[in-house]
């Protein structure tokens, strides 16, 4: 039997209705002639709830034992699918991650997967069984004990199954239709997209579009993976969703594929730092090991031996930053005059395969943005991707500004 992998996510298997509901789609596939491979997330709402018992009992918390109290949603919701499953005879039954098993390292509620052995599913598979339901965002490290792959990791715990067992696709239900050109709730003229490369998903995911963890994407298109993104609560449709594949499956698209965005920055500048060798590595691997995720870098230009340098970073990491600068600072490392922080800026996006290719796409976005009094604070480029960071009440202007300049309610 070829195998198709479904991918549930936590509104999708909200309560007991909709695990039915979903059921019902697994069930559908089974009929078509697929032996199907779930994988589920936790009831919506509950990881947050387990989180939170967590940190209640104990702040500075034990993190092997905090893996082993947030994984337990994902089994609750693989158990109640397989007991529906069932119900409507479909030879099916749960699986927890150490038991298929999900190999990872042992970086607790960050883990990599490392290996999934295929050989104890398929044995299922052969004796009849026709759905494995399998517990996503959890594994087991070397030493025994359960591990979570942080925040989404069930759409990466999705691509890795397909990947190991060469399936045919693999089907992410999530509450929304499709992949946008940008966020409706800010364009009432985004349109949904039929099929988008890999490279292009990757940056919009990275760009913060929720629609995709960033790291099963990556997954996806280092193995091939035939992703479909569609909705759970949409009526059954062979067609539906957006295809997330590779380059030369599309045919022909637009120069821009998408607008995304990310609210919650921060733009942070170290004023006056001595221009030398080596002065890039002292500011950023301080930040690195205070886990400051950094992402937009400029320097200026130096003046008599001296430079500012402006990097941003997410708005919550910008005590995090500060201190790491300020230890660096009295430890002799670096120097600088003073470190000023902003952290009322947006970062907008827009990508697309087709600017690869196409000219004078850089100033298009810069002259819209001037059209509107936005001003550009930093600018970062790749080879299908332009970012700016402009003050974060232009940001919704900004994203329909650019949508409407590249037409991109048009297919």
């Amino acid at each position: 039997m070829p195998i198709l992998v479904m991918k549930f996510g936590g509104t999708s298997v909200a309560n007991l209705d909709r695990i039915h509901r979903a059921s019902k789609r697994v069930a559908r596939e089974v009929a078509n002639g697929y032996d199907v491979i779930v994988i589920v997330s936790a009831m919506s709402g509950k990881t947050n709830e387990l989180v939170g018992w967590v940190n209640e009992t104990s702040h500075l918390y034990d993190a092997r034992e905090y893996d082993a109290v947030v994984s337990s949603g994902e089994q609750v919701t693989a158990g109640l699918m397989a007991l529906r499953l069932q119900e409507m005879d479909v030879p099916a039954r749960s699986w927890q991650g150490w038991q298929v098993p999900v190999k990872t390292t042992g970086v607790h509620s960050a883990a990599r997967i490392e290996e999934i052995p295929s050989d104890n599913i398929m044995a299922k598979f052969g004796e009849g069984m026709r759905v494995a339901v399998v517990a996503g965002f959890q594994g087991i490290a070397d030493d025994g004990r359960i591990t979570t792959l942080g925040r989404g990791g069930s759409d990466t715990t999705a691509v890795a199954f397909a990947a190991a067992f060469d399936a045919e696709r693999c089907d992410i239900y999530t509450d929304v239709d499709g992949v946008y050109t940008t966020d409706p709730r800010i364009s009432d003229k985004a349109r949904k997209l039929d099929k988008i490369a890999f490279e292009e998903m990757l940056e919009l995911a990275s760009l913060g579009a929720k629609v995709l963890q960033t790291r099963s994407v990556e997954l996806a298109m280092r193995y091939k993976v035939k992703l479909r993104v569609l909705s759970s609560f949409e009526e059954y449709d062979p067609e539906a969703g957006t295809l997330v594949c590779d380059e030369e499956d599309i045919v022909e698209s637009n120069v821009v594929s998408g607008v995304a965005y990310s609210r919650d920055e921060a733009k942070m500048t170290l004023i006056s730092v001595a221009d030398r060798p080596g002065i890039a590595s002292a500011i950023f691997t301080p930040l690195a090991d205070a886990g400051v995720n950094v992402d937009m870098i400029v320097q200026n230009i130096s003046e008599e031996g001296r430079t500012d340098m402006t990097f941003s970073c997410p708005v919550d990491q910008v005590a995090r930053a500060q201190k790491a600068m300020t230890e660096a600072k009295e430890a002799g490392n670096i120097n600088f005059h003073d470190i000023v922080a902003d952290q009322d800026v947006a970062k907008v996006s827009i990508v697309g395969i087709g600017m690869r290719s196409q000219a004078g796409i850089a100033a298009k976005m810069f002259d819209v943005l001037s059209n509107e009094g936005i001003n550009i604070k930093v600018i970062t480029t790749s080879e299908i991707k332009i970012s700016v960071l402009i003050d974060r009440k232009y940001m919704e202007l900004a994203v329909q500004a650019l949508h409407d300049a590249f037409e991109l309610e048009k297919a």
